[in-house]
């Protein structure tokens, strides 16, 4: 793939979504934008570094985090003013969904310059695609809090919604969350995908009763989407 001329981009942020996984599934256009722009601003350099070398991108990285956005904020903002392109990626996905740089795109957003999305992979769009669960309406709630009665809170108001409740878990705190969904749901069908787009890809599907014995004592790697199904849905075919 050559590389673009950097005249054919605009003078603004693109938002640029990532693989979340295996590295083939980054888009023509992503890889383009990621070349033609003048600098990417990433969360983690080391991590973009392996999509840039399988790729040949050499687009210098700049690293952005929230942590880090007074400091840096600036230093865009000169950037654009000069006429040069950016482009904001994650680790993986699509940035800003649980992601970084909500408040740069916020900020760039109030004082008018120009911000386009290059779209691509999400890690709770896909694992929806394959769940088997209603897709019509669905609410993202990302990762929760780290307190269970804030956790349970939470769950509580959204799962009583007419819709799927997807979030994001980390492979030590499933055993957790599930016990907490037992005590209140133990009837929701779920899906819990594990290691989506990579060898060892997997969705597993049923009661979160089951979901709980199953994974009781199963030690489970890599981030986790979990899909909570609305009140009444089952995964047997309806007559």
């Amino acid at each position: 793939m050559s590389k673009i001329n950097r005249d054919s981009i605009e003078n603004a942020l693109y938002v640029v979504a990532t693989p979340i996984g295996n590295l083939g599934d980054v888009t023509y256009r992503a890889v383009e934008v990621l070349k033609g722009s003048h600098f990417v601003l990433a969360e983690d350099t080391r991590q973009t570094k392996k999509l840039f070398e399988k790729y040949g991108i050499d687009t210098p990285l700049v690293s952005y985090r929230d942590q880090n956005h007074d400091q840096i904020i600036p230093k865009i903002i000169e950037k654009l003013d000069a006429g040069l392109t950016l482009s904001l990626v994650s680790d993986s996905g699509t940035p800003n969904i649980s992601d970084p740089g909500f408040k740069l795109v916020r900020e760039l957003a109030q004082q008018g310059y120009k911000i386009f999305a290059v779209p691509g992979p999400s890690a709770a769009i896909a694992a929806l695609s394959i769940s088997g669960l209603p897709t019509d309406r669905f609410v993202f709630l990302g990762f929760l809090q780290k307190s269970e009665s804030s956790r349970k809170e939470l769950l509580k108001l959204y799962c009583e919604l007419r819709n799927t409740v997807v979030v994001y878990e980390s492979p030590h705190r499933l055993k957790s969350l599930l016990e907490l969904l037992n005590s209140i749901y133990p009837r929701r069908v779920i899906a819990i995908s594990f290691d989506l787009t990579k060898l060892y890809e997997e969705c597993w599907r049923g009661t979160v009763e089951e979901a709980y014995k199953n994974f009781l004592n199963k030690q489970v790697k890599g981030e986790i989407v979990l899909a909570i199904a609305k009140e009444g849905f089952t995964l047997q075919k309806q007559p």
